[in-house]
């Protein structure tokens, strides 16, 4: 089902190496505007390798990525996707240098929405804290209200790569719901059955292939 809102997101053939070693194979993956994807499977299956193919985080690969039918040849068209598509990794760095999480929100691009969002998720008063003295739970939830920031500063996409896993039960219910409410596509890797069952689609990843499973 779509909604309105969003960019669309086309794989076309899509194949990702490490090395010699194929770890997406052949991806054909068409996502509406304003949809919602759970990626589940098991550990090493591909899935994080997808989503960093389309950031650009991962550069073996071969095949097409659109974004808003848009490919990704130009530097101009690698800088355009970058801020179409927010991104909330699976282990976020607190990085090496001494990075405030209110500049983590700032660099959001709507550090104002970003801030609203922390507030919303229990971290708002951490603001002013290093990025090295949050726990894991916290930091999570820093980019999360991050990733809000994206959006309301202009992303069409939101990839999340298991953002509730170091969550308690009550945070991921409400980063499911944070997630699922934002008025964008979403593509999310999660093992969270309360997550994959507030999207549109389930899609299963095996040894780099996809089949769909709702």
């Amino acid at each position: 089902m779509s909604r309105s809102g969003g960019l669309d997101l086309h794989f076309r053939d899509v194949v990702c190496r490490h090395g010699r070693l194929e770890a997406v194979a052949g991806v054909d993956l068409s996502v509406g505007a304003g949809e919602r994807i759970a990626l589940t499977g098991t550990n090493g299956s591909g899935k994080t390798t997808l989503l960093r193919a389309v950031l650009g985080l991962h550069r073996q690969v071969d095949g097409q990525i659109l974004v808003g039918g848009r490919g990704s040849r130009t530097a101009a068209e690698w800088a355009w996707r970058r801020r179409a598509c927010a991104w909330i990794p699976q282990r976020p760095a607190a990085g090496r240098f001494p990075l405030l999480a209110r500049e983590l929100l700032a660099s959001s691009g709507a550090p104002a929405a970003a801030g609203e969002a922390a507030g919303r998720l229990g971290v708002g008063e951490l603001a002013d804290r290093p990025l090295s003295s949050l726990s894991g739970g916290q930091l999570q939830r820093m980019h999360l209200a991050r990733a809000v920031g994206c959006v309301a500063a202009g992303a069409g996409v939101l990839l999340a790569d298991e953002p509730t896993a170091a969550l308690d039960f009550e945070g991921q219910e409400e980063a499911a719901e944070v997630l699922t409410s934002l008025p964008v596509t979403v593509v999310v890797v999660t093992h969270d059955r309360a997550m994959a069952a507030r999207c549109d689609r389930t899609l299963e990843m095996a040894a780099g292939r996809l089949r769909e499973v709702r």
